[in-house]
């Protein structure tokens, strides 16, 4: 136990002399077929959950029940417990977190604190980006984040919490100031089995708080007070309907923003929608809960633009287009329910929407069945098909029409002639909803990752056919 360690991985191809190799059991790949491959490239520690038959003289073997525990315990050591010395947030739930902690990234910025900011759409280092892979990345790459934003002046930190990582103990090991829930909806039960499960991935992250951090949690979720059970963090709650620690009520709501009254103050708002305004409380709260004065926040808050790909809205020609990363049926109504909100009721409104391949079938039907009821015309079509076929998704989509729905429905597979066919139906003062891949610049089809950004091919389009 006395070899002196150089390196913590859990990717053999990644391994130097003097590493610790951690084996995971993934859901793809088990890191345990790969110990012998370690060993060669110099590995001098295997940290395995099953030894292997032969062990090899002069490497140390350590046996664990949970690798990946395991490995998160190992690397807050090994970068000497960074989270302890940075003030770290995490925003857990289906829908919100990246606007939530984008919001938060950017207020504590123009507070005139160095942030650090681990989400879905990038990681970044005060204004460096870090191009982002997964919503939450794994333990030893957060605690080399976390490291680098230590030495670069940052005082706090505010990461989005996937289930997925939750689960996979991406978060042990971390010391978090607080955690925020945002809502419980139909999302990843391909991977948690059924939502008895993923309820639980959210509230372990809830449940392994320690007492000096706070739980703050959404009180018109229903789900929002089960996060709090057992939880040993002090306890808030933030809401439009119910009473709670943080209330707003929602004045005025138009496609140029927001106005609200938050305890006899108005406030308007740059965002659109209802679920803003819960990702606006949920930060207002945040940044109270952590010590910030209410008036400078809201001052702050009130000229923020969220985050990229979520209700990004881009008008030309006298065509509204919406691009939104709406990729659940709760996210999709949220969306279609706020673009109902702002219609005259005499503008076309046209959906474009796919769902992603390898990923949650259930959702399918339910998806295009939403987009049916909200909308004029319905084009289903791509989204990031990955080893599927899309016309087999779309062929699921299909499945949860009405004959009604379907007389409104057109299937095309390719994504950009379905948003050139959109834009060819469109008039001016029409608008277009682009949902599903957001702020995404591309398009994953078997394993390949292909240029595509729906933002920047709409507004092509609409030059293109407008120029006249």
């Amino acid at each position: 136990m006395e070899v002196e360690i150089t390196q913590l991985t859990f990717d053999s191809r990644n391994v130097s002399e003097g590493a610790a190799f951690i084996a995971i059991q993934g859901t793809q790949v088990d890191g345990h077929a790969y110990i012998e491959k370690a060993i060669t490239k110099g590995a001098k520690a295997i940290v395995c959950e099953h030894l292997p038959e032969n062990l090899k003289e002069g490497i140390t073997y350590v046996q664990v029940v949970n690798a990946s525990r395991s490995m998160g315990l190992m690397a807050a050591n090994f970068y000497d417990h960074p989270s302890d010395k940075i003030k770290i947030v995490a925003v857990t739930g289906t829908n919100g977190k990246t606007t939530t902690v984008t919001l938060l990234h950017q207020l504590y910025t123009e507070l005139g604190y160095s942030a650090g900011l681990i989400s879905t759409v990038e990681n970044k280092i005060k204004e460096e980006i870090i191009p982002a892979s997964h919503t939450t990345p794994d333990t030893i790459s957060i605690n080399e984040l976390l490291v680098k934003m230590l030495e670069e002046g940052c005082t706090h930190c505010f990461m989005e919490a996937s289930s997925h990582a939750i689960v996979q103990e991406r978060t042990a090991g971390l010391k978090f100031a607080g955690a925020l829930f945002t809502n419980l909806s139909h999302d990843h039960l391909d991977y948690h089995g059924d939502f008895d499960h993923y309820i639980k991935a959210k509230k372990k992250l809830f449940d392994e708080l320690p007492k000096d951090a706070f739980a703050l949690v959404n009180a018109d979720d229903k789900r929002g007070l089960v996060m709090l059970q057992n939880s040993k963090a002090r306890h808030y709650t933030f809401a439009l309907k119910y009473p709670a620690d943080f209330k707003a009520r929602i004045i005025d709501n138009s496609i140029q923003g927001l106005e609200m009254d938050l305890d006899g103050k108005s406030v308007w708002f740059r965002l659109t929608g209802e679920f803003n305004a819960y990702n606006l409380l949920g930060v207002l709260g945040i940044a109270q809960l952590l010590g910030e004065n209410e008036e400078e926040v809201l001052r702050q808050l009130s000229m923020l633009k969220g985050a990229v790909g979520r209700f990004d809205l881009l008008v030309q020609n006298g065509i509204t287009a919406i691009i939104d990363y709406a990729h659940t049926p709760d996210a999709l109504e949220n969306v279609l329910k706020t673009i109902q909100k702002l219609r005259t009721g005499t503008e076309t409104l046209i959906t474009v929407v796919g769902c992603g391949g390898n990923r949650d079938v259930t959702k399918r039907p339910i998806m295009a069945k939403i987009a049916c009821k909200f909308s004029n015309k319905v084009i289903l079509t791509s989204d990031n098909p990955r080893d599927e076929e899309p016309m087999a998704i779309i062929k699921d989509m299909e499945a949860g029409l009405s004959p009604i729905d379907q007389r409104k429905v057109l299937s095309i597979e390719d994504r950009k002639s379905a948003i050139k066919t959109a834009c060819h139906l469109l008039q001016p003062g029409d608008i277009v909803l682009i949902a599903g891949k957001g702020h995404e610049t591309y398009q994953e089809i078997k394993g390949v990752k292909h240029p595509f950004d729906d933002k920047k091919i709409v507004s092509e389009l609409l030059k293109l056919l407008f120029k006249d």
